[in-house]
């Protein structure tokens, strides 16, 4: 009997032991992928029916908040300004997940149960919620979607300093508010005529698409001269309107077949293809691909945004049998692709002494009682170049708005460096077509000690002239970013 009674109390040790460790691995180990795990709508119910932290701009203004809810979920998701912030905020949906800061800072901005600090709570469930402070300014926001007008395009910008993103606008844009509905109807409805609109309202294209860059790419060429070859620099080249391409009988020509040469400064100025084509080939591939990459090409930056896509430069190898693509290259059409983000970093480079800091849109975590839980502390991504080549072509891109192709940006008292760009999209490569353009402007100011340095994109679209300039429309948006973060009228 009494062996009896041990084998059945060894038996239930045994059971109570799988048993135990059952369910630690259950709520100890697996919780936290049972918890996340898409069929689990338990977790999504509870999710939805926390308070969440704010989303703000650098001045305090709400970009998303959470409020009482009279549906199941207790709370809803709203955002004050609509489709003003969209592309930074992203969405916080029931069926569609988040996306943008809801995504990247969602382990802050959740609700979180907190810790009882009297006898009462200890009977009575509260939450605690963290807010993220961002960099952006309202006025900049506001002053790039205002500039964009029905253009379809995109504007950065950044402090060069820091790194600290003031303003992303992609126009056109969405609003997220139905897409954190309670009703699932309502956002259903929304994510599919959003996906239905061939426009592409929920890209966000001031990090996710990539345009070939022009001649803005110029300011990489500029530099991997003095990095380089300086000698290229007091390179007279024969005023022309076209140049022989090499390995191929095609020519390459001017914008407009307008007649350019001269040094350098004049070069620049007024963006003579013929000339930066020959200097892209004096160059030669492996210089001008390791200028590329030293300002961030080929890589992601490193900003706190899902979705941010690399800008390329085709390798080295690329360009060996194939001269032609090495002078389309040094003018920033051919295989080059760039976001709006890339090259408003290849501008804070150069207004930065040559060293490029890494973007953000944290400024600081604060907890519900307004005390910092996290700051963000600037971190340089590359140094791009050296800080005598930066202030030489720093120089250079003033000349463009004082006597160049960016005239029309020029603001009284202030000094602006600044490069154009229109790059032919229908353009077959070495044709005579011209076609719509891709147009570009890439600016600081005030030089010497930067506030701000932007990029502007605005890509082919219906209703534009058949071949409109980088000046001709991104100009005017980079004049009133410009103005706004330095507090002149336009």
């Amino acid at each position: 009997m009494r062996r009896r009674i041990t084998f059945v109390g060894a038996l239930f040790l045994l059971i109570f032991a799988i048993l135990f460790l059952q369910l630690n691995d259950l709520q100890i180990v697996k919780a936290s992928s049972l918890s996340d795990a898409p069929g689990n709508y338990s977790a999504v119910i509870k999710a939805f029916s926390t308070p969440r932290g704010e989303i703000l701009t650098a001045n305090g203004q709400v970009m998303a908040m959470t409020v009482p809810s009279k549906s199941q979920y207790k709370y809803q998701r709203v955002y004050p300004h609509g489709s003003l912030y969209s592309d930074v905020t992203g969405y916080y949906s029931l069926i569609y997940g988040t996306s943008g800061l809801e995504y990247e800072y969602n382990q802050y901005l959740q609700g979180k149960i907190a810790v009882p600090s009297s006898l009462s709570q200890l009977f009575s469930k509260s939450y605690s919620t963290d807010s993220l402070v961002t960099t952006i300014s309202s006025k900049l926001q506001q002053t790039a979607y205002q500039a964009l007008g029905s253009l379809k395009g995109a504007v950065v910008a950044l402090n060069p300093s820091t790194g600290a993103v003031l303003a992303m606008a992609s126009n056109p844009t969405y609003n997220p508010a139905p897409l954190a509905s309670p009703s699932g109807t309502t956002e259903q409805n929304a994510w599919k005529s959003y996906n239905a609109n061939p426009q592409q309202p929920l890209l966000n294209r001031a990090i996710s698409r990539a345009y070939p860059p022009g001649s803005t790419f110029k300011i990489v060429t500029t530099s991997a001269i003095f990095d380089h070859d300086p000698r290229l620099a007091r390179v007279n080249f024969p005023p022309v309107s076209s140049i022989a391409l090499p390995q191929t009988t095609h020519h390459l020509h001017n914008y407009a077949y307008e007649v350019c040469g001269g040094e350098l400064p004049v070069l620049l100025a007024v963006s003579c293809d013929t000339g930066f084509a020959q200097i892209g080939l004096r160059l030669g591939a492996s210089n001008l691909h390791a200028e590329a990459e030293n300002f961030g090409f080929n890589q992601v930056p490193p900003i706190d945004l899902p979705g941010a896509a690399a800008s390329t430069f085709p390798p080295v190898s690329f360009f060996s049998q194939n001269l032609p693509q090495l002078a389309f290259s040094a003018i920033g059409q051919g295989d080059d692709q760039a976001t709006a983000l890339q090259m408003a970093l290849v501008g804070a480079g150069i207004a930065n002494n040559g060293t490029i800091m890494a973007p953000h849109l944290l400024s600081r975590i604060i907890s519900g009682q307004d005390s910092t839980i996290l700051s963000y502390q600037p971190k340089v991504w590359k140094v791009a170049t050296s800080p005598s080549t930066a202030q030489k072509v720093a120089q250079l891109m003033v000349g463009v708005v004082k006597s160049g192709t960016a005239a029309g940006i020029a603001l009284p008292g202030i000094e602006i460096a600044a490069k154009t760009g229109t790059a032919q999209t229908t353009l077959t490569r070495h044709s005579n077509i011209v076609g719509q353009s891709d147009n570009w402007m890439v600016a600081f100011a005030p030089v010497g000690h930067p506030k701000i340095a932007i990029a502007v994109v605005v890509p082919k679209q219906a209703g534009l002239s058949a071949n409109p300039t980088g000046a001709q429309y991104a100009g005017p948006i980079v004049k009133a970013m410009i103005a706004a973060a330095l507090g002149v009228k336009p």
